[in-house]
């Protein structure tokens, strides 16, 4: 890979000589304007606004414009000339955890070579030294005219810089926010959880571009004079309200679906358009067999009322029959009893 600076890593009196290379490329198709009615290519050509000619590279400076309008001329001589420190050095100015950066700061990125076969030692040191200290290198270094802001961890065997941001030009996310108050429920943070779960991990290295592909493709099919404009894909769904809950049940289950699960398959078998039967929610789960069962329940409270009744007059009657008989068998003992006593009562006898 082509190197696009050369200069040095200062970490603290180590000096280790490094070559920057890009560590990214752009695979964009890149478009030219043309003339429609010819499709001639379409130039944009460098002219001074005051002689209207036309002004070769090789003539063209840096200034800088004040607020009247005025331009002052800076040349390269005069930035050359500037106290800056890293204008050939990276330099390491402390080691964070990668936690504490931010990736709204993550610039371009870059890998570090070690720049001959003397660099090889400090550079494998400070490599084995990032990783087992598990943290990034923040340092400062200068490219393509200004001071920049990099951090520099370990990528493989080699060590990696990522140009940062400096903090003062992340803007704060002011306004960005839904500025109504919305809640939101227990049942749809757990759908939320099971689709998250659903579609789990992915390879990242799987990952392309089809909509470049599809580009590609089309151009091919132009230049071969056998292009045919396809169907236009979806419609986005703009601004539709739509049913949180029934959105995130579907979800679920075409994420199953699409990773071949047998219940999913079974559950999204009627397809995209049909009706969304709601999964079973927590906390609402014994809603719906409770009205059914409460007819059941009433029913059968109201059968085992009336055999309890039931129960209990015919046990009364039983009681009172039995109470009636036990009445009647004292009574006749007790009248036995008396007769028996008359009998065994001796007669007086007379006196002579």
């Amino acid at each position: 890979m082509r190197s696009i600076w050369n200069g040095a890593i200062s970490f603290g009196l180590v000096s280790i000589p490094i070559k920057l290379v890009n560590a990214t490329e752009s695979h964009s198709i890149s478009f030219r304007q043309i003339h429609l009615s010819d499709g001639g290519r379409i130039r944009y050509r460098k002219v001074c606004e005051l002689d209207g000619e036309e002004v070769p590279s090789a003539e063209i400076g840096k200034g800088y414009e004040e607020a009247d309008g005025s331009v002052i001329p800076i040349t390269d001589e005069d930035l050359a000339r500037l106290p800056l420190a890293t204008a050939k050095t990276i330099e390491i100015m402390s080691f964070v955890p990668a936690d504490e950066i931010d990736p709204l700061q993550m610039d371009a990125a870059y890998y570090l070579a070690a720049n001959g076969a003397t660099a090889a030692k400090p550079y494998t040191l400070l490599r084995e030294a990032l990783k087992r200290s598990r943290k990034v290198a923040i340092a400062k270094y200068a490219l393509r005219g200004r001071e920049r802001l990099g951090m520099l961890r370990v990528v493989d065997d080699v060590i990696a810089m990522h140009g940062l941001l400096w903090p003062d030009e992340i803007r704060a996310p002011e306004g960005v926010a839904p500025e109504v108050t919305v809640s939101v429920r227990e049942a749809e943070l757990d759908l939320a959880d099971a689709l998250m779960s659903t579609l789990g991990e992915v390879d990242m290295a799987s990952l392309h571009d089809d909509y470049r592909e599809a580009v590609e493709a089309m151009i091919a099919a132009k230049a071969g004079g056998g292009f045919e404009p396809a169907e236009a894909g979806r419609e986005p769904a703009g601004g539709q309200v739509i049913d949180l809950m029934a959105a995130l049940e579907k979800s679920v289950r075409a994420a199953k679906a699409s990773r071949g699960e047998a219940d999913a398959e079974a559950e999204a078998g009627g397809g995209g358009g049909g009706e969304v039967t709601p999964l079973r929610r927590k906390g609402a789960s014994a809603a719906a067999p409770k009205a059914v069962g409460g007819k059941k329940s009433t029913a059968a409270s109201a059968k085992k009322t009336a055999a309890s009744a039931s129960a209990a007059t015919k046990k009364k009657s039983t009681t009172g029959k039995s109470a009636a008989k036990k009445s009647t068998s004292a009574a006749a003992a007790k009248k036995t009893g008396t007769a028996a006593k008359k009998t065994a009562t001796p007669r007086k006898r007379s006196s002579a």
